[in-house]
Order: structure tokens, then C-alpha cells, then sequence
């Protein structure tokens, strides 16, 4: 990591050098484009108001009138060009280095294409870190919450970067390419809102399944939370806005003053955060889809299969059912293709309404299914997930076996990082389930994955504020200057 870090430094300082001479050795020329066709043209007027430029060629280009100035003091000036009936102006700032920009004091300068450019080779080069980094670590272990923070990152990293490559073509400064994204992150509320709303309406509907099938539980309740955070927060913005409108101490039209400027941070910021985030839920949700889709290897000792509730008569309830049914097909395709054979480790304590342990009725259902009791290991004890495969790993006596697990699909990414929190290497395999188990699924692991990996979150919010601020600050000194 301190390699990365440092090849990223070099890489950040040979792109401002680089950046640096290309606009100073051609940002003292600028090329005035006007829309006026240059063949009525009868005069170009210089006002030289604070700056001074110099007039070195005009010409007609693709419909267009060009003018080509040359900065000679710094300052501001105007330059029109007239053909009797229209006239047409462009405000130029000549920079004290004698840099001029066209527009704008933060606008485009011969050369400034660079800076686009240059940027999105650093984000190529920080998405080929963390793509190498999520490649090594879900190589190492499937079931990490670090793969699904490095996939989210990398999702949202290459929307910026995907951004920002696609403003070189239509590049016309810093200033208009800063309130381009400002104003994009407004499309992005009216875009946003209906999708939150509907993603709200239908994690409460599946809240509400969840909690009538298991009952009222912080967990069943975790979709519900961040679907009303995902609303709120999503109108902020038009609250503050509807505030600063009625204030009478700040003025939101002033250009000059602090009110467009406070609102822009807290709008840009609020919904890059939330982009932020739903980029980290879309990591979680393909990391848990591919923890299921992965192919286990066929070289099993040990199948450990995860109990959940029995039915009064102590019969297996379908989701039970599925798990176990699950492990006896893996074991005869096991059988089918390496000829080995494997011993179950059926996990579940009996609870208050259960007439025997989970894992009695499970092993009474392997039984029932041809498998010989010599091969059933059952581990009666544990009360949950983390129970289940901490028992179950003491009663494997076996050096190095290898041991897989089956339980529900929506469940294996959760125990699989389960097994890693307690050091072990796993493989699972899942049964099919419910959407509304699911949906909980993922909102537990993506509140999971923000908590674990809780560092890496707040140093990238910390770099989206700084950002932000520094987004802010041109466009308020581009209005102020």
C-alpha cells in the first residue's frame, strides 16, 4: 500500500508540473471564437478596462470569427467585433503570470484541456490500485467486508472518472466545468427522489413481510431506517433552499454574498454522500450475488449446514429444508465427479418452542434420505450464526480439512464473513428463498460493510468535503474577483 501511495504521489506531481508547463508555455495566447460569421465583420474593438491584450490575427474558421490575442498586462478586457447591424463581446482576465481566460476568471486558457486530461489519468491510475486490490483480496477470501467497500469505491470513483473523460471534449474551464457538476447533482435529486421513494415503498413492503414471517426485530427494521434516511436526506436540500429563501439576513441571488454558496455545498454534498452510499449498497448487492453464483470446489471433508426455526412437530421448515437439500445434492455431485465422500455437521440448538435441537431434525431428515449415521456430526448447542460455525469448526478433528457450508442464498455472504471474523477460510453454497429475505440481506451487509470498514468511509467523505469546499470557493471567487 505505501508503494501505491508513493507511485501516486510521483504520478500526482508529474501531472501538475506537466499541466503547469503546457499553460504557461501557450496560455498567454487565447482564441476568441464568435458565433458572427467574420465576412461582414468591419472592425474589432479592444476596451482595455484594468488588463491589456495585443490583437496578432483574425480569421474565419468553420463559420465562426476567431480572434487571436496575446496578454500583455494583467488585468481585464473586452474585445468586440462589429459588422454594422450585430456586435458581438468576450471579457478576457489576464492572469498575473499573463495566463488569459476566456470568460472567466477560473475559464478556458490555450493548453487548459490539459487539466481534464490529467486528472482522469490520476483516477485511471487510483481504480487500477483499488481494482487490484478487490482482484488480491476476493482471490484471498470471498467473504470480506473490505470487497464490497473496494467495489463500491470503485464504482463511484469510475463514475468520476468516466465524467471527467467525457468533459474533455466540451472543456471550457474550470469554472464551467465545476458548475456543469453542481448543476448535474440537481438533476440528480429529481432523478433520485423517485427512485428512493419507490426503493423506500418497497423495502417497507418487504419489512413488513420480514417482520410478520420472524417478527419485530431491530434487523427486520434495518431496510425501513435507510429508506426514510435515503427520502429525508434526498429533500434536504430543497428544505435549506425553501430557508435561505425566506431568510432575511442571507440572499440566496447574491453572487457576491455567502448565501448561493452555502447552498451549493450543502446540496453537492448531500448528494454525492448519498451517490456515495447507494454506490457502496450496489458493491454489496453483486458481492452477495457472486458469493452465491461461485462455484465451490469439489474436495469437501466436512459440510456444515446452518439451522434455523423447525415446525412444532419438529419436521424441517422449508427454508431449513432447502439448506439440508442443498448440502445432500452438493455431496452427490461431490460423489458423482471426485468420488469422495464427505460428513455432515448439522448446527442448531433447540430453542424454547422446539420440541428437539435443530440439528437432531435435520439429521433425522439426512437419515431419511440414505445418508449413513457414521457420516452426521451433529452440533446441538448454538443459538446463531456465529454459534453455528464456531461449534461446529471444534467438533472438526481433521487437520487442514476442507469445510464448506450450506444455508440460505441470501444468507451465505453473511456467514461466510461470519467464518472470516473467526479466522476461517469457508466456501458456501445457498438454497433459494424469498426476495423479501433478500432485500433485508443486503441492507444488513451494506450497514455491515460501512461500520467494518468504517476507516476507508470516512477518509473518502473527508476527501468529498474537501472537494466539495474547493468546487465552492472557485466558483465563489470566479463571481468575486
Amino acid at each position: 500500500m505505501k508503494q501505491n501511495i508513493k507511485i501516486l504521489c510521483g504520478l500526482l506531481l508529474i501531472l501538475i508540473i506537466t499541466s503547469t508547463i503546457v499553460i504557461f508555455s501557450f496560455g498567454n495566447i487565447c482564441y476568441l471564437k464568435y458565433i458572427n460569421s467574420g465576412k461582414n465583420i468591419q472592425d474589432v474593438i479592444v476596451d482595455n478596462e484594468t488588463g491589456e491584450v495585443e490583437i496578432l490575427d483574425r480569421y474565419e474558421k468553420n463559420g465562426k470569427y476567431v480572434v487571436k490575442v496575446k496578454a500583455k498586462k494583467p488585468g481585464k478586457s473586452y474585445i468586440r467585433i462589429d459588422n454594422g447591424d450585430y456586435e458581438e463581446g468576450k471579457v478576457v482576465y489576464i492572469h498575473k503570470s499573463m495566463i488569459i481566460t476566456d470568460n472567466n476568471y477560473f475559464g478556458k486558457s490555450t493548453g487548459s484541456e490539459v487539466i481534464p486530461i490529467s486528472i482522469t489519468i490520476l483516477l485511471a491510475y487510483i481504480l487500477y490500485i483499488l481494482i487490484n486490490k478487490y482482484i488480491h483480496s476476493k482471490k484471498d477470501n470471498m467473504y470480506q467486508y473490505k470487497n464490497i467497500a473496494y467495489l463500491g469505491i470503485i464504482i463511484f470513483v469510475s463514475f468520476f472518472a468516466v465524467s471527467n473523460f467525457l468533459s474533455i471534449f466540451s472543456y471550457y474551464g474550470l469554472y464551467d466545468t465545476i458548475t456543469k457538476m453542481i448543476d448535474s447533482l440537481s438533476l440528480v435529486s429529481i432523478i433520485l427522489f423517485p427512485f428512493a421513494l419507490i426503493t423506500s415503498l418497497l423495502v417497507t413492503i418487504s419489512n413488513i413481510v420480514l417482520i410478520r414471517k420472524e417478527g419485530r426485530t431491530l434487523k427486520n427494521l434495518l431496510g425501513l431506517f435507510l429508506g426514510i434516511f435515503i427520502c429525508v436526506f434526498s429533500l434536504l436540500p430543497n428544505f435549506v433552499y425553501g430557508i435561505l429563501m425566506k431568510s432575511q439576513v442571507v440572499n440566496i441571488y447574491n453572487l457576491n454574498g455567502p448565501g448561493p454558496y452555502i447552498y451549493n455545498f450543502i446540496e453537492s454534498l448531500v448528494y454525492l454522500g448519498i451517490t456515495y452510499l447507494e454506490c457502496i449498497l450496489i458493491g454489496t448487492i453483486i458481492v452477495a450475488i457472486m458469493s452465491v453464483k461461485k462455484r465451490i470446489s469439489y474436495d469437501k471433508d466436512y459440510m456444515i449446514i446452518l439451522g434455523c426455526q423447525i415446525k412444532k412437530d419438529g419436521s424441517l421448515t422449508p427454508l431449513l429444508k432447502g439448506r439440508v437439500d442443498r448440502a445432500l445434492s452438493f455431496r452427490n455431485e461431490q460423489l458423482e465427479k471426485t468420488g469422495k465422500d464427505l460428513i455432515f455437521v448439522p448446527s442448531g440448538g433447540r430453542g424454547k418452542d422446539e420440541i428437539i435441537s435443530e440439528a437432531e431434525a435435520m439429521k433425522k431428515y439426512l437419515i431419511e434420505n440414505g445418508i449413513d449415521k457414521k457420516n452426521i456430526l451433529i452440533e446441538d448447542k448454538s443459538r446463531n450464526t456465529y454459534e453455528n460455525i464456531s461449534f461446529s469448526n471444534k467438533l472438526i478433528t481433521k487437520k487442514n480439512a476442507n469445510v464448506g457450508f450450506s444455508t440460505t442464498n441470501y444468507h451465505v455472504l453473511r456467514a461466510g464473513l461470519i467464518a472470516t471474523e473467526q479466522g476461517l477460510k469457508l466456501e458456501g453454497i445457498g438454497s433459494k428463498t424469498k426476495m423479501y429475505f433478500w432485500i433485508n440481506a443486503f441492507i444488513r451487509e451494506f450497514i455491515g460493510t460501512l461500520y467494518s470498514e468504517r476507516k476507508k468511509h470516512i477518509i473518502v467523505f473527508l476527501l468529498l468535503v474537501v472537494m466539495i469546499i474547493m468546487m465552492v470557493l472557485v466558483t465563489y471567487f470566479a463571481n468575486n474577483i
